[in-house]
């Protein structure tokens, strides 16, 4: 396989736990299906919780039709808004692999932190509701929606305490 910008072809690399390919030119990075989620998992566990869902709003979906070929498919990829952040990733529609360029995954990194920040603090009910479904439920397996559950819970108590120390005071201060 090549690179879709520079037409040379990729090296394999270790990254955050996945083998994904890498351009040596352009520095981007080529991901298999859910490849990306999975080296977000090892990146930033805190974040496995929050899912790397480009479809999820149809209402907020960003979609055109982009120049660069798919590197496994040869059939053009499709250029997609990150959520309602301003990165833009390529995605092909049929192996569904994803390209992102130099830097772009450090900017999602980013992104999903401060989306955590906000999910967690703003709609924490509703997002241990939806994790604690998706343990039985799916869309990944039992083992890792647990994780998820669990880093959720994890995040909102310190985040919680964060923002009311006087709670967190009153709380340490019970008798055991």
């Amino acid at each position: 396989m090549s690179c879709p910008i520079c037409k040379k072809d990729f090296e394999k690399a270790i990254f955050y736990g996945a083998e994904v390919d890498y351009c040596l030119q352009c520095l981007g990075l080529w991901f298999e299906e859910e490849e990306l989620r999975w080296t977000k998992d090892v990146k930033d566990r805190d974040l496995r919780w929050l899912d790397i869902d480009l479809w999820k709003d149809k209402t907020k979906l960003r979609i055109s039709r982009g120049i660069r070929l798919c590197p496994h498919c040869r059939l053009p990829l499709y250029e997609v808004y990150y959520g309602d952040s301003k990165i833009v990733v390529d995605i092909c529609n049929l192996c569904h692999g994803l390209w992102l360029d130099r830097g772009e995954f450090k900017k999602i990194i980013g992104y999903l932190k401060e989306q955590s920040d906000s999910e967690t603090l703003n709609h924490y009910a509703q997002n241990l509701t939806a994790e604690f479904w998706e343990v039985f439920s799916g869309p990944e397996g039992f083992r890792e929606e647990l994780h998820d559950f669990l880093a959720i819970l994890k995040i909102l108590s310190y985040k919680f305490f964060t923002q009311h120390p006087n709670i967190a005071r009153l709380i340490s201060n019970l008798p055991r």
